[in-house]
């Protein structure tokens, strides 16, 4: 699982009575925060008028007005091609963002849907799911600037390849930071295992760190199963465009897979994986050695990657700990199923 879907620390009471003035939404009945959300908070708001969805923007890096106006636009263009998002609805003065008290809201159309992991879907809904992503990589291509005019979007996941130098430092800090926490508990002794192991991975493998990325395109940002509505078996709406931006494109439609698809024991379900990627290939126009470059790249990523751990350790925040297990043993799976992983994806 992604940061974004880790579940916010505080509750927060937007300023409904001012924001529905704003939006001539009626009055509010009911105002629910919506479980998952960490770089933003959401809410499910009814109203005498209908049924919303309140997003408050409050992440500094995707806060700000215009910038959230500009993503908003490129949505209403991806839903003229007939992609599946939600369309923020304008307020009297024809924005989509309202700023309250120095803050940033957005009001969508609720959409009933429910979330779906990998393993709730077939075979051919893993395909029809790459496809999605494929069509969305395509047509963001149809309607955003050419990319030479564009910055590159803030991302937690840089062009640069990890230098095993800074993480063999990491491992060290972190593994003192387990030594120091009293009591010792499951965790701690997970915690050590895992950074013992992975030491050790990288240190076999650190020949293989790859070159900086190569083609890159327009990506949505952060595709994965909290950010997909399903109706029935059909994808009703794409939703938390925030991370909209310039990123090796093939690597997302990798980074979705390996959350999507994996399994509580952390091994991919290479089945689904292979209907995905091919699906997504035909979609995107990508080629099989786009893929299996961009499999090499996120598998290096995870290998250096130990953003939950630094989570618990260094900021005391045990958010994203239930995901730890999983995560840690896919590290060690894909490095051992390396050849077939790449296949599922390139084949």
């Amino acid at each position: 699982m992604p940061r974004s879907c880790v579940p916010p620390l505080v509750p927060h009471a937007p300023p409904l009575g001012a924001l529905l003035r704003l939006y001539a939404a009626g009055t509010a009945l009911t105002c629910e925060p919506v479980e998952q959300g960490l770089l933003n908070r959401g809410y499910r708001l009814c109203t005498t008028r209908g049924r919303y969805f309140l997003k408050h923007h409050f992440d500094p890096d995707t806060a700000d007005p215009a910038a959230i106006e500009r993503r908003h636009r490129a949505t209403q263009r991806l839903a003229d091609l007939g992609v599946p998002v939600s369309v923020p609805i304008a307020h009297r003065e024809g924005r989509t963002v309202a700023v309250v008290g120095g803050h940033a809201y957005a009001l969508h159309p609720w959409i009933d849907g429910r979330h779906r992991h990998g393993c709730q879907l077939t075979r051919g809904e893993s395909a029809r799911l790459g496809a999605l992503l494929g069509a969305v990589h395509a047509c963001l291509e149809r309607v955003m600037p050419p990319k030479g005019r564009t910055r590159p979007a803030t991302s937690p996941h840089p062009v640069e390849s990890a230098d095993p130098v800074d993480t063999f430092a990491l491992i060290d800090d972190l593994l003192a930071h387990v030594r120091r926490h009293r009591p010792a508990d499951a965790f701690d002794v997970l915690a050590r295992h895992r950074l013992l192991e992975r030491r050790a991975l990288v240190e076999q493998h650190t020949d293989r760190r790859p070159p900086p990325g190569g083609s890159v395109g327009w990506v949505h940002g952060d595709f994965h199963p909290f950010n997909v509505l399903y109706k029935d078996d059909t994808p009703a709406a794409i939703v938390d465009w925030d991370r909209l931006g310039v990123q090796p494109r093939a690597e997302e439609a990798v980074r979705a897979a390996a959350i999507f698809f994996v399994r509580s024991a952390g091994a991919l379900d290479l089945l689904k994986v292979r209907a995905y990627a091919r699906a997504y290939r035909r979609a995107a126009g990508a080629t099989p050695s786009e893929l299996a470059a961009a499999v090499h790249r996120v598998w290096w990523e995870r290998l250096n990657d130990f953003w939950m751990l630094r989570w618990h350790y260094e900021r005391g925040d045990t958010r994203a700990d239930c995901q730890f297990p999983a995560a840690s043993a896919l590290v060690v799976w894909w490095t051992r199923e390396y050849d077939a992983v790449c296949d599922a994806f390139a084949q």
